[in-house]
């Protein structure tokens, strides 16, 4: 605040004149001030144009205040320009309070010009100007209304804003998508102005406050606004509802695919450690191989030198040709039990082969599955989020219409009935008027006193029949509104109770997939820790069987082939694996391809949607148009009956005149002066 207030003293000596010590002072307090931080309040004060520049040139690059109070200041024309100036590249200010400023054609220029290019301001006070007098400049403000889309308060209170300001009001809000209380009390808005703000409301969804009392709008029109803006916020109050739907419905989906990709991972982590340990395990065979060869190689120098001892000693050579029958039929033994092994390990090999196969396929389709359930799942809250919007404009509409009609039947009716009590008091007056002339008539006039009331007598008779020809035809378009009114409360009531049973049915089907979901995850959670289990086996009957090898030499051969072959079956399997994977990857690809053309379906839907809404309002204005000729026709018989009734005036005049002339010129008269 310190540094404000210098800066300030520092433009006033660089422009050549003394700063103005009420700005000083109030400065200072607001310095003094720790509740005053963030806040610019001059109100009541009377700022000059060179204080007003000032002001204007220290906000446009200013950080420190979000709320500027100006009420009061009894600003001019130029200085509202300057301030207003400054602050249109202001980016930290929410609030500006302009109220009792006595604002007109350039203030509402550059408060135009304000809202189209600052994007900061949330609230804007205008009460007590004269905005509305000048339908040129309040325009501007008007367009720049329509291009903020930042504003949410705005308070034009006592600016004299008649219809054709309103009109342009309407306008902005058709455009304006931020704007949420609107105060208009006390202006002269009337009834086409509060039509045009009503029009406007169908196309702005964001207004959830809009105050228009003291501006001579009927009360059936104050009601369709409410209505209006309470159905802004029950569909607001409904998006929500949906978004919050969505997003969980979204995370559950996600969550889903999460567990479904970790599964597959763990999957893929599975064989590539069999793929290791078949690797780590032909390496020590390798190894343990060529030991054994060693080995080989040292017993065959021993046999050598024993052949050479046996060729010195013949007698050992009888032993070692017996010893030898003895060796023969221990290794015929052997290569029995070695066959017998290696069918033993063969079986074994398949079935693991066909365990795991099994297990990958049902784990694939069973990923297939749930991909299909979560686009059925998104497809279905798609189309609820459609039908739910398409029930509510339906609502919205019946609605409109019937207090459109029930509006305009109570005002026919209310017309209607004010006409038969002026119609019948001025016949009462007639009447007695007659009667007292009656009383004052002589003897001679009374046949032409008695035309005289037969003709007033028979028009009393056409006017009654009018009259019941009238009530005849309000008691029926009573009745024809009641009964469209019971009809569309029963289409409503029927429409409301179908979206809560297909929203009921609707979610739980989507529970009821839900729960499978689960279970299926459960399912191959299950299948993981088997699959684990059977590796764990697999791996002790492989340590099993490298202990029988070490143990049997004449198997070295027959194992490396087995090993090579068992190489060459893992390679394949996973090429398989790979290709599966592959074909998946397609499939996705194609359903990715379906879904943008549902996409494209959907937009087409939308289209259709704004056709019909199109010829909805044609349909609209065309019963708007039915409803003017009833007013025409309506205003020709009130014509009708006026044209009847000064002449009837006229003939009574002229009865009147002839009675007084008659009474005048008879003896009787002439006598009673003289009495």
């Amino acid at each position: 605040m310190e540094e404000f207030r210098r800066s300030f003293i520092r433009l006033c000596k660089e422009g050549g004149f003394e700063p103005q010590e009420t700005v000083l002072k109030q400065l200072h307090e607001l310095r003094d001030d720790p509740g005053g931080r963030g806040r610019l309040d001059f109100s009541t004060l009377n700022l000059s144009v060179e204080s007003s520049d000032i002001l204007g040139r220290l906000l446009q690059n200013d950080i420190h205040f979000t709320d500027i109070l100006l009420s009061d200041c009894m600003l001019s024309e130029e200085g509202v320009k300057l301030l207003l100036h400054g602050l249109c590249s202001n980016s930290v200010v929410k609030r500006l309070d302009l109220k009792g400023n006595n604002l007109r054609a350039v203030g509402a220029e550059a408060l135009g010009k304000l809202l189209r290019q600052n994007k900061s301001i949330r609230s804007l006070t205008l009460e007590w100007n004269n905005l509305g007098m000048w339908e040129d400049s309040f325009s501007l403000f008007c367009e720049g209304l329509g291009s903020n889309h930042f504003l949410q308060q705005l308070d034009l209170r006592n600016n004299q804003i008649n219809h054709q300001g309103a009109g342009e009001l309407a306008v902005a809000l058709n455009r304006n998508s931020s704007l949420q209380d609107l105060d208009l009390r006390w202006n002269n808005i009337g009834l086409l102005g509060s039509r045009s703000l009503l029009n406007s409301l169908h196309n702005n969804k964001t207004m959830g406050k809009l105050e228009l009392s003291g501006n001579n709008i009927p009360s059936d029109i104050l009601k369709a606004i409410e209505q209006a803006i309470e159905h802004n916020h029950e569909r607001q109050s409904t998006q929500k509802e949906n978004r919050n739907r969505t997003q969980i419905l979204s995370k559950e989906v996600s969550n889903l695919k999460e567990e479904k990709t970790k599964q597959f991972l763990d999957l893929m982590e599975a064989i590539d450690k069999q793929r290791e340990e078949f690797h780590r395990s032909s390496r020590t065979s390798a190894v343990r191989v060529g030991h054994l060869q060693e080995v080989l190689d040292e017993r065959k120098s021993a046999v050598n030198s024993l052949r050479a001892k046996l060729q010195m000693t013949e007698a050992s050579l009888a032993l070692s040709e017996q010893k030898v029958q003895d060796l023969g039929e221990l290794l015929s033994h052997a290569k029995q039990e070695n066959f017998n092994l290696k069918e033993r390990q063969a079986k074994d090999l398949k079935q693991e082969k066909e365990e795991t196969a099994s297990i990958e396929t049902k784990l694939l389709r069973e990923m297939a599955c749930a991909n299909e359930k979560n686009l059925n799942l998104q497809s279905k809250v798609e189309e609820l989020e459609r039908k739910c919007k398409s029930q509510q404009d339906r609502l919205f509409e019946l609605k409109q219409e019937l207090t459109n009609t029930s509006t305009e039947l109570k005002l026919r009716a209310i017309q209607a009935e004010e006409r038969l009590d002026a119609e019948k008091k001025r016949f009462k007056q007639t009447l007695e008027d007659s009667d007292n002339l009656r009383q004052k008539e002589v003897d001679h006039m009374a046949r032409h006193v008695e035309e005289s009331e037969r003709s007033l007598q028979e028009r009393i008779q056409r006017l009654e029949a009018t009259r019941i020809a009238l009530e005849e035809e309000l008691s029926r378009v009573k009745a024809a509104c009641v009964a469209e009114r019971s009809r569309a409360e029963e289409e409503v009531m029927k429409a409301k109770n179908l979206a809560r049973l297909e929203e009921q049915q609707k979610v739980s089907h989507l529970e009821e997939k839900l729960r499978q979901a689960i279970q299926s995850r459960d399912d191959a959670h299950n299948s993981g820790l088997l699959q684990k289990q059977e590796l764990g086996d697999a791996k002790a009957k492989n340590h099993q069987l490298t202990l029988e090898i070490e143990g049997l030499k004449h198997r070295l051969h027959a194992l490396e082939q087995d090993l090579a072959g068992k190489d060459r079956e893992a390679m394949a399997q996973v090429n398989k694996v790979r290709m599966e994977l592959e074909e998946q990857i397609g499939h996705l690809q194609a359903e990715r391809t379906a879904q943008e053309g549902l996409k494209e379906t959907i937009a087409a839907l939308q289209r259709q949607l704004k056709a019909q809404t199109s010829s909805h309002r044609e349909s609209v204005l065309d019963k708007e148009s039915e409803i003017a000729s009833l007013l025409e026709k309506l205003r020709l018989k009130d014509a009708d009956i006026q044209r009847m009734r000064e002449e009837e005036a006229q003939r009574t005049s002229f009865l009147h005149n002839a009675i007084l002339s008659y009474v005048h010129s008879s003896p009787v008269g002439l006598s009673s002066p003289r009495k």
